[in-house]
């Protein structure tokens, strides 16, 4: 099966984030690049790492009316990254305007349609948290309601952490991706990520993506962290 790690490049400088991804070319089956490095860097720096010829993950997690969100995915979509998010919680009309944006400027340009992913509650977002910000029920029960929105607008895909791919899988389309950051081998720190999951964990719940930072990024030897994923994962 193809690889399905895509490692979150968690730094500004481009220089570092180029020299990283290909040391782990062929390694992990893609990069994440974040909203720092994009804010950094912009469109030229998204440029240079997929220039390396490895599928690049955006994750910028847009979240505003409908009109801003689709002109930000129209600027998206021309650099046609692999994948991008949306917040979820932004509501159906801005979901559907981002979707819309991204498959029509694609067409136009003549480049491939990006994938657009709904992100759900972020994995470093527990019950209490859940509480202090206002949601009502369970963090599942609030995944799962905006996941429900998600797929009415016509969704790619979902970010998820690795405790509700299960449920997810049930209730989604087949073809709905399922993307899951709060993935850590169980010879990795947790760090700040509050709803976590090994690799093999994770997949066998039902997971397409699984998106890892520090336990590769940090290590002393990344390529060697990758290698050890990719061998526990069997890819």
């Amino acid at each position: 099966m193809p690889n399905p790690v895509y490692v979150a490049v968690d730094t500004t400088n481009i220089n570092q984030a180029v020299a990283l991804a290909t040391s782990l070319k062929g390694l992990v089956g893609g990069v994440k690049l974040g909203l720092e490095f994009f804010s950094v860097n912009g469109p030229a720096g998204i440029e240079a790492v997929a220039g390396l010829g490895m599928p690049v993950f955006l994750d910028l997690k847009l979240h505003d009316i409908p009109n801003t969100v689709a002109g930000a995915m129209k600027g998206v979509a021309r650099l046609a990254p692999r994948l991008t998010t949306i917040h979820a919680s932004g509501g159906l009309a801005m979901m559907k305007a981002a979707v819309d944006m991204a498959r029509e400027e694609a067409a136009r340009v003549g480049r491939p349609a990006t994938k657009v992913l709904a992100v759900t509650i972020l994995t470093s977002i527990d019950q209490a948290a859940m509480a202090a910000i206002g949601y009502g029920g369970t963090v599942l029960d609030q995944v799962k309601r905006l996941a429900d929105l998600a797929e009415q607008a016509g969704i790619d895909g979902l970010v998820c952490s690795p405790h509700e791919v299960a449920a997810l899988r049930a209730q989604v389309r087949k073809e709905t991706v399922l993307v899951v950051p709060g993935i850590r081998p169980t010879w990795a720190e947790a760090g700040d990520q509050k709803r976590i999951m090994t690799p093999s964990e994770a997949r066998a719940q039902g997971a397409d993506i699984l998106v890892i930072g520090r336990p590769i990024t940090g290590a002393a030897d990344p390529a060697a962290a990758a290698r050890r994923i990719a061998e526990e994962l069997g890819v």
